[in-house]
């Protein structure tokens, strides 16, 4: 989650279509998005996807900021069927419908975090007997280590608390850019048996 650049525009304004006078530079495409960690946020959202024992960006796009991030993750993930056997993701992810297509359409092992009481039934405690194996927690753990921080690698290397351009497309493009960017870094330092974290004097200068 991202700032929008310019001003806040607040929700019941936007619901409703009015900008205030004296509300310049307004981002009007940004949208509004929560998290655990930071609250409420109006601007713009990234989509990002690692690989969990090689700490390599694979995927880094815009995403709106209201978006659903698991709907997201279903239609990127779908696309390595075949590659992909198991995927992680934090507790939006929890969804049993979700659970159940990954593994009946593309063979993939879904694993989350199951919300608090939501295991009455049957399915449900299939879904959480299947996800909650030794070796699936032990993989889960490893994203501390190797998906979280990725994230903010990408953000301190491009300073990326606040946008740096209004609009979606604008955003899409920029976000998309940097992506690769860091694709290109993170492969080269592992090709030649480096740290893919140390890159960003390379990521700047591509």
């Amino acid at each position: 989650m991202i700032k929008a650049r310019g001003p806040v525009w607040h929700k019941k304004h936007k619901d409703m279509g009015i900008i205030p006078e004296g509300l310049h530079g307004l981002d009007k495409q940004a949208t509004w998005g929560k998290s655990r960690t930071i609250g409420w946020l109006y601007g713009h959202g990234t989509f990002c996807i690692t690989t969990l024992k090689v700490p390599i960006v694979g995927i880094f796009q815009w995403m709106k900021n209201s978006g659903n991030e698991a709907k997201r993750m279903e239609q990127e993930i779908i696309k390595y069927v075949g590659l992909v056997k198991k995927v992680l993701m934090d507790s939006k992810a929890d969804d049993q419908k979700l659970y159940f297509s990954l593994k009946k359409y593309y063979k993939m092992q879904l694993v989350t975090v199951p919300r608090k009481g939501m295991d009455k039934s049957p399915l449900r405690k299939k879904m959480i007997k299947e996800m909650m194996t030794k070796a699936n927690k032990k993989d889960f753990k490893k994203r501390s280590v190797t998906v979280e921080p990725m994230q903010g690698l990408i953000d301190n290397i491009f300073d990326l608390e606040r946008c740096w351009m209004r609009g979606d497309d604008s955003n899409r493009w920029l976000f998309a850019s940097m992506g690769i960017a860091m694709q290109m870094a993170q492969f080269k330092a592992y090709k030649q048996q480096r740290s893919t974290w140390d890159i960003k004097s390379e990521v700047l200068g591509v």
